[in-house]
């Protein structure tokens, strides 16, 4: 019976562990402001919290952040602010917004390991909130308990969101906007000009588009349903993409059908895996 009950033990402490970590009870909050020159471009990466951008008319950037750290002592709040750093910086290409800390892997690429800020004691959560010129080019990332919100741009846009949504509203630029585990809704003031792609694993495309649309339309679901609202034609099945390996062709399907709305144009691709694809006019 022995190693049953250092088993048991064992596991007890593992939990107790776990408990430990989980009890983030001493909380501090802070609130940070800045105004940037008008650039071309914004890139934040963010970790934990929420990204909203809106366009305006006016020439300056306006950053405004509301970070808040929870952690499990008064120690541990100490060690986050020593270990999750926010770097703010505008560069030639334009201002980039960076999160950086421990659940980084360091391994040159800014990608994240599969710990999360618990495995530490303490979690550091940043909500951006910005406003920019409307012909501004957006980068945007966050992974965990925030949204990403997109309003009256015009830009280029590439966002990404791991367990949170994606929402853009009135805007008109092109681009690409993925959430792995959550639904994706765009509503366009104007249609996009150039290629784009909009997708989810886990979650709904519902992608709203003006009038007089002219596109070539490219959908792919797995476990649900492709609906649009305007008139289509069918596009030719494009063949398989061959490719040599180790001396050995191998043909990789494409799996996208293809429709085409009103005389063709851009290609706008739409993935959802385990949802549905909903591709409306905005007119009905």
């Amino acid at each position: 019976m022995r190693p049953r009950i250092a088993i048991w033990l064992v596991l007890c402490v593992s939990l107790a562990a776990v408990a430990v970590a989980d009890d983030l009870s001493v909380v501090e909050s802070e609130s940070i402001q800045r105004t940037f020159p008008v650039t071309r471009a914004v890139d934040v990466d963010n970790f934990d919290g929420s990204v909203t951008v809106t366009g305006s008319d006016a020439r300056e950037i306006k950053v405004e952040i509301h970070k808040t750290i929870r952690a499990c002592s008064p120690e541990k709040v100490q060690e986050a602010k020593r270990e999750v750093q926010l770097d703010m910086a505008q560069h030639d290409d334009g201002l980039r917004v960076y999160v950086d800390g421990p659940f980084r892997c360091k391994c040159g690429d800014g990608s994240i390991n599969n710990r999360g800020s618990r495995f530490y004691g303490y979690e550091v959560s940043f909500d951006f909130t910005l406003q920019v010129p409307r012909d501004t080019n957006l980068r945007l990332r966050t992974v965990n308990r925030g949204n990403i919100r997109v309003e009256n741009t015009a830009g280029t846009f590439d966002l990404e969101n791991i367990n949170g949504g994606l929402e853009l509203v009135e805007v008109s630029g092109s681009g690409h906007a993925y959430a792995l585990n959550r639904p994706v809704k765009v509503l366009f003031s104007r249609n996009p000009a150039a290629a784009s792609d909009f997708g989810s694993l886990n979650g709904d495309v519902d992608i709203t588009f003006r009038p007089g649309l002219s596109a070539d339309l490219w959908m792919k679901t797995f476990n649900g349903h492709a609906y649009t609202d305007f008139d289509v034609s069918a596009l030719p099945t494009r063949a398989a993409v061959r490719e040599q390996r180790e001396g050995k062709f191998v043909y990789k399907s494409n799996e996208f059908f293809g429709v085409r709305v009103g005389q063709g144009g851009p290609e706008l691709k739409f993935d959802a895996f385990n949802g549905d694809i909903r591709i409306r006019n905005r007119e009905k």
